[in-house]
């Protein structure tokens, strides 16, 4: 067996999105060396274009990655297809793996993001990120005054149903699994919402379109868009060795690692960013996140080299300090 070549970097990027890749950006510009480990399948991948990024309304999710991709080896980066297999710790920084490559790195920024797991509802994934959504503001205005139902299935499913409102009249809740307390079914008649009860069997679909909802009874309720909110799962199982965990978001929404307001883990040398810290955050936000994470990281890298640059200085032999020019 041939052992593997390592590699070594300032920093190890886990995760090709925007987080990740505006972080490696900011970092090349501040000439570290970094590679990006991209396993090329970004949670946004099934939708046609995005939205909410100012100067990139409208752009396919494969398109900005590439050009991101293509900024960050402008300045030096790599990027390294695949997925990280494990990292482990040591004194002098990290080894992450990576199929049949070995990557050193004295600090980690991880940006993998998260899963949806959706409702087992035969018909909905593969509909997902098309005619089955979740966010208003990513897709709300393309759905604008359609027939939108949304699936009760979490603690998100409400406050789902009252924003949809605001882009189209023609709301029905259906109630499946969860009906809607009292004082929810209040706010939804006050607003005009239509609560279906029953629990849903099924999605009706004709030429590749959503016509409908069925419930275990076999009535079709007509619709042209479904919401629904998926339980989010952190792509962060190669991270157990060096003892980071994900942690229960306080707000139900499934699973996150927890951050200071540096994007901070934890565990020393390692930051986080984009949805896998904030489930919430769209792309603007998530690249944001990756480059004040790298800001923090440079800094801190910085901070490490100048206490070793002074310990340096103070152990010069008195030969090397005569050598000093002494301006005046």
């Amino acid at each position: 067996m041939t052992e593997r070549p390592t590699e070594s970097y300032d920093v190890v990027v886990a995760g090709g999105g925007a987080a990740g890749l505006n972080g490696a950006l900011m970092l090349a510009r501040a000439r570290r060396s970094v590679a990006v480990i991209d396993a090329g399948a970004p949670r946004n991948a099934p939708a046609e274009n995005m939205h909410g990024m100012l100067g990139h309304d409208g752009l396919p999710p494969a398109e900005l990655l590439e050009r991101g991709r293509a900024e960050v080896r402008g300045y030096g980066g790599h990027i390294v297809r695949g997925e990280v297999d494990s990292v482990t710790r040591d004194e002098t920084g990290f080894t992450v793996t990576t199929g049949d490559r070995v990557l050193r790195a004295r600090r980690l920024l991880v940006a993998t993001g998260v899963t949806d797991d959706l409702p087992e509802i035969p018909g909905l994934r593969a509909r997902w990120g098309r005619d089955v959504l979740h966010c208003p503001y990513c897709h709300g205005w393309e759905v604008r005054d359609q027939a939108i139902g949304v699936l009760s299935s979490g603690p998100f499913s409400m406050h789902q149903a009252l924003l949809f409102r605001q882009w189209s009249a023609d709301v029905t809740f259906f109630a499946h699994t969860a009906p809607p307390s009292p004082e929810d079914a209040e706010r939804l008649a006050a607003r005009g919402v239509r609560v279906v009860e029953g629990e849903v069997a099924s999605l009706e679909v004709e030429d590749d379109r959503l016509t409908g909802v069925r419930l275990v009874d076999g009535a079709v309720v007509a619709r042209r868009v479904l919401v629904a909110a998926p339980r989010l799962v952190a792509r962060a199982g190669f991270l157990a060795d060096i003892g980071l965990r994900p942690a229960e978001h306080p707000g139900g929404a499934g699973e996150y690692i927890p951050v200071d307001a540096t994007g901070r883990t934890g565990v020393p040398g390692v930051w986080a960013a984009g949805n896998i810290t904030d489930p919430s955050a769209q792309v603007g936000a998530s690249a944001s996140a990756g480059a004040f994470a790298a800001a923090q990281i440079n800094a801190d890298l910085v901070a490490e080299e100048t206490a070793q640059a002074v310990a340096a200085w103070r152990a010069r032999s008195p030969e090397e300090a005569e050598r000093v020019p002494v301006r005046g």
